[in-house]
C-alpha cells in the first residue's frame, strides 16, 4: 500500500449498537460507503469517531477493523495520540503492526502542556515507529497551536514526519502551511467548510468527517478540482456547500450520524454523555440533503 496520502480522507464516524458497544458490522458498511464512494484513504479513530469516549482497546479494535475492511484498496490513517507518551507508543506501535500505512497523532490533552513539552512528545512518538506520521493540531481541544515554523522543524528533524491535519480554523496559518512548508510536510485541512478552498490553494488534501455523509459529492469536488477544473469544482461546490455547513452548525458527531441515518445507514447514537440532534438541528440537516438530492 503506497503511503503518498492525497485528496479526500474520510475521517470515519464510529458506529455503536443500541447498548452502546462498537457495531463491528456497520463500522465495516461506513468504511465501504467511502471507499465505494472514491476517497483516497480513510481514518479511524478520530476526533469525529468519538476517540474520547473510546477505551485503548476499543480503539485497537476499531483500527483493526478499519484496517481488515479496507483490505488495502486505500490507505488507512490511525490516529493513536494519547494523554500521555507511553500509552501513545503503545497505540502507535500496535496499530503500526496491525498494518495501518499512517499513523495521526493528536498531541495531549486535559493537562495543559507547553508547547516545547508537546514537541518532545511528537518526537519521542514518532521515532517509536517507522511508518509516515501525520501530525494532528486541533487547539481548541489541546490548548497548543503547532505553528507553521514548529511544523516545519519537526519535519525536518524527524523523517518519518510526512504530513499534518490542520484543524485550526486558522485559514491564514493553513495558507503559510501549504505555500511556504509544502516542500517538507504534506498539509491536510480538517476544517470541511474549507474543503473546495483548501484543494484550490494546493493542499495535498482535506480529511473530512462530512465524507461519512456526501463522499461521492465531495469526492466529485475534489476530482475536478485536480483535473484544473476549478469552475465545474466550484459549480458542485456551491451546491454541496448548504449541506457542509448545516452539519457544521450543529452538534458534528451527532449531525454526522443523523446525516448517515438519513442516507440509510443508521450508525446508532454518539456515545453518552453526548446526546443525538434535537428535533430542530434534526429538521436542519434533513432538510440540506434533501435540496441536495433534489438537484
Amino acid at each position: 500500500m503506497t503511503t503518498h496520502l492525497k485528496g479526500v480522507l474520510t475521517a470515519l464516524s464510529t458506529p455503536f449498537d443500541q447498548n452502546g458497544t462498537l457495531d463491528v458490522e456497520t463500522l465495516r458498511r461506513i468504511v465501504d460507503r467511502s471507499i465505494d464512494a472514491g476517497v483516497d484513504g480513510v481514518v479511524a479513530a478520530g476526533s469525529t469517531g468519538e476517540v474520547g469516549a473510546l477505551s485503548s482497546e476499543e480503539r485497537l479494535l476499531l483500527i483493526r477493523t478499519v484496517i481488515d475492511q479496507a483490505d488495502s484498496r486505500v490507505p488507512v490513517i490511525a490516529q493513536t495520540g494519547a494523554t500521555s507518551t507511553a500509552e501513545a507508543i503503545r497505540l502507535s506501535q500496535t496499530a503500526e503492526r496491525a498494518g495501518a500505512d499512517v499513523l495521526m497523532l493528536i498531541t495531549p490533552y486535559y493537562e495543559p502542556l507547553s508547547l516545547a513539552e508537546t514537541v518532545t512528545y511528537i518526537k519521542d512518538v514518532a521515532r517509536s515507529v517507522t511508518i509516515p506520521v501525520m501530525l494532528y493540531n486541533i487547539p481548541a481541544v489541546t490548548g497548543v497551536n503547532l505553528d507553521p515554523a514548529t511544523v516545519r522543524s519537526l519535519a525536518e528533524e524527524v523523517e518519518n514526519i510526512l504530513y499534518i491535519k490542520d484543524s485550526s480554523a486558522n485559514w491564514e496559518q493553513a495558507l503559510q502551511l501549504i505555500h511556504h512548508h509544502s516542500d517538507v510536510i504534506g498539509t491536510f485541512i480538517g476544517w470541511d467548510a474549507y474543503l473546495y478552498s483548501a484543494l484550490a490553494e494546493g493542499a495535498a488534501g482535506v480529511m473530512a468527517g462530512t465524507a461519512n455523509v456526501v463522499p461521492h459529492e465531495i469526492v466529485a469536488v475534489s476530482r475536478r478540482i485536480a483535473e484544473g477544473d476549478l469552475t465545474g469544482a466550484l459549480k458542485l461546490w456551491k451546491q454541496l456547500y448548504p449541506v457542509l455547513d448545516a452539519l457544521l452548525s450543529v452538534p458534528f458527531i451527532a449531525s454526522v450520524k443523523a446525516g448517515l441515518a438519513l442516507q440509510g445507514l443508521p450508525a446508532g447514537s454518539p456515545r453518552r454523555p453526548t446526546a443525538d440532534l434535537n428535533a430542530e438541528d434534526l429538521a436542519r440537516v434533513k432538510h440540506a440533503l434533501a435540496a441536495l438530492n433534489q438537484k
